[in-house]
């Protein structure tokens, strides 16, 4: 089986941690334009994808199925066709023992149960709606712990031990902001609160993803 992967470094180092089986053949590549030659590959992933037209008319073109790493933007919202599907890749999240996954169209779900499969991987169908699910949990957790820290409840460092000693989490909020990058988690909230004023951002979250 043959797998075309899109990426950062940092994400192929991500995917190369996968329990793939033994005979797939992985093709990384750097550039959008590179995904042309994904002809004869099975699969392939968009791991750095950005919803502009241009990049979703190339991949479209694949006439293959296409996994694209769309925490933010849904299926629906992008009027995406059946053969593409929604992982969360943020990092530290894809070499998960279990992934999550969001489709468009109930009949998706034979192709994605026959994908994962041959992947090996696990996985977990989550509504096609923005955070999917664990990352919009841990945005909110992020957020309030920004509104905290604007309050001068207590300093980053003490948040995040906090956070590990009380609740067992591997990370504290500031530390997770860090590791998935806080421009992805304030594109997240910002896209939530849209919609909802339960996802209102912190001011102080706002300003260092903005600065």
């Amino acid at each position: 089986m043959k797998i075309t992967v899109l990426g950062t470094l940092d994400q192929q180092e991500e995917f190369r941690k996968k329990n793939l089986p033994e005979a797939t053949e992985i093709f990384f590549v750097s550039t959008v334009e590179a995904l042309k030659n994904a002809a004869s590959s099975f699969i392939a992933f968009d791991l750095s994808f950005e919803p502009s037209s241009e990049r979703i008319e190339l991949l479209s073109s694949l006439n293959k199925t296409v996994i694209i790493n769309s925490v933010v933007n849904t299926l629906k919202g992008l009027g995406l066709p059946d053969n593409f599907i929604r992982i969360n890749a943020w990092p530290g999240f894809l070499n998960r023992e279990i992934a999550e996954v969001s489709i468009g169209f109930d009949a998706q779900k034979g192709t994605v149960q026959t994908i994962f499969q041959l992947l090996n991987w696990q996985y977990q169908l989550t509504p096609d709606a923005p955070g999917m699910l664990s990352a919009r949990v841990i945005a909110m957790i992020i957020n309030e712990a920004y509104f905290a820290l604007g309050d001068e409840v207590s300093t980053k460092k003490e948040i995040d031990t906090a956070m590990k000693l009380g609740t067992n989490y591997p990370y504290g909020p500031f530390e997770w902001s860090e590791k998935i990058g806080l421009k992805n988690i304030y594109k997240l909230l910002h896209k939530l609160n849209s919609t909802s004023n339960r996802y209102n951002i912190a001011p102080l979250l706002e300003r260092e993803a903005l600065q």
